[in-house]
């Protein structure tokens, strides 16, 4: 199942899409977020959910049999050993369905990107 293929206007919308076990799983997914970026702004951006401060931190997703998370490829890179355990492209990552989100780890790589977007802002004057 790939939600993206029906438009949405929100976030709840979109998790709304789903089965209830991938619904519970994308409001972890969500909250965890949430706690590490509280000043971030929630949306939707390329139809997927995405959370924005000082540019996009972080979009999440779900499909058929995993979760991707979205990072943008420094927050992969400087989590590169920690997501070992995962299937990675450059800037992405997949938790399988059958298994708990690592909800520490989301929560750590969110910190590094709200830190990343402030210092680029400040360094953009």
């Amino acid at each position: 199942m790939d939600a993206r293929k029906k438009p949405v206007t929100s976030v709840d919308e979109y998790i709304a899409q789903f089965p209830r076990e991938i619904q519970e799983k994308l409001q972890e997914l969500r909250e965890a977020i949430r706690e590490s970026a509280p000043e971030a702004e929630e949306t939707i951006s390329y139809r997927i959910p995405a959370f924005r401060q000082d540019g996009i931190l972080v979009y999440y997703a779900a499909f058929r049999d995993h979760l991707s998370f979205f990072p943008t490829s420094s927050g992969v890179s400087a989590f590169q050993e920690e997501l070992s355990g995962y299937v990675t492209s450059k800037g992405t990552v997949r938790f399988p369905l059958d298994k708990p989100v690592p909800l520490d780890l989301v929560r750590r790589i969110v910190t590094f990107r709200v830190r990343e977007n402030l210092e680029k802002r400040r360094r953009e004057g």
